[in-house]
């Protein structure tokens, strides 16, 4: 096959992994900037350009989008979608991934476990905003924000007021979050690909710090997800019409509850930890479903 990793970084881990083992399988492989592709829009003529050469017999994309460049690295999926080639992350299920409420209303309405959450832009009602999630202490999050950034904990009611006041005086989307203390510092990473769990690690801060993303510096160990977690996970990557994603859950005292899905998650940590082969897993996973007619999206939102 003919395939097109589309990623801002060929020095990254999981584009490297992803190429190494799609080339010893026998497949052609590129790896495309997408922040430098530009596309000409007109009837029944959808093209991808890059480095001046029009992208074309492709067989499959592996989208590799990051989250500052989610606007854009969508629109170039969405144009390969309308060439009729085959993605492993559609351009709509990138988007819905990326957009915290978005997430959360599917995930719920899905009967996935989620954190108590209230999303707010523009109220000063901030005591009921606060008393909705149990009070203080209470994680306030940037609305689309990533790898741990945005992210506040806030251990007493007037703290709270505090940053939601922030947020709203500057106009940021954000939500308020109940904080699960048995689960403060660390959380699971979940790989899934086609509706199994490959591979999952625990991670963990290394400090005092809430926040267990490797991105802040956190650890992470192989761990073996009970029933209810894998059940969890795989509900959840459903829920978002992602086939290949990671998604990240903390441990409660009423079960597993879903973070956030990643829509392009790294699996770096989750092979070196756990030393599952989780990029051939990936690979082969394209092999069976890229000669396939695209699959109808069926969340609905």
């Amino acid at each position: 096959m003919n395939i097109v990793i589309l990623s801002k970084g060929s020095a990254n881990y999981t584009t490297k992994r992803l190429k190494e083992v799609a080339v010893e399988r026998g497949h052609r492989v590129r790896i495309v900037n997408y922040g430098q592709c530009y596309m000409a829009v007109e009837k029944g003529n959808p093209v991808v350009y890059y480095e001046g050469e029009k992208l074309s017999d492709i067989d499959a994309i592996i989208p590799r989008i990051a989250q500052s460049y989610t606007k854009y690295g969508s629109a170039v999926v969405r144009q390969f979608e309308m060439q009729g080639v085959y993605t492993t992350a559609s351009s709509i299920a990138i988007v819905r991934s990326r957009d915290k409420l978005r997430a959360y209303q599917l995930m719920a309405k899905a009967g996935v476990g989620v954190p108590k959450t209230v999303f707010a832009l523009e109220t000063a009602n901030f005591e009921d905003v606060l008393d909705l999630v149990g009070g203080a202490p209470a994680i306030i999050k940037v609305a689309r924000g990533t790898h741990g950034n945005g992210v506040v904990l806030a251990e007493t009611r007037k703290a709270a007021k505090a940053v939601m006041q922030a947020f709203y005086v500057e106009g940021v989307s954000f939500l308020v979050q109940e904080y699960v203390e048995e689960s403060a510092g660390t959380d699971i990473r979940a790989l899934v690909v086609g509706g199994r769990v490959v591979a999952s690690i625990k991670r963990q801060s290394l400090d005092d710090d809430f926040r267990s993303n490797t991105h802040q510096g956190g650890i992470g160990k192989a761990v073996k997800l009970t029933e209810e977690e894998e059940k969890t996970a795989i509900k959840a990557a459903k829920a978002m019409g992602l086939p290949i994603c990671g998604v990240d859950m903390m441990r409660s005292n009423r079960g597993p509850l879903v973070l956030e899905i990643n829509s392009s998650a790294s699996i770096k940590t989750p092979e070196l930890v756990t030393k599952r082969d989780v990029a051939e897993k990936i690979i082969e996973y394209v092999e069976h479903n890229a000669t396939q007619r695209p699959r109808k999206d069926k969340v609905g939102a």
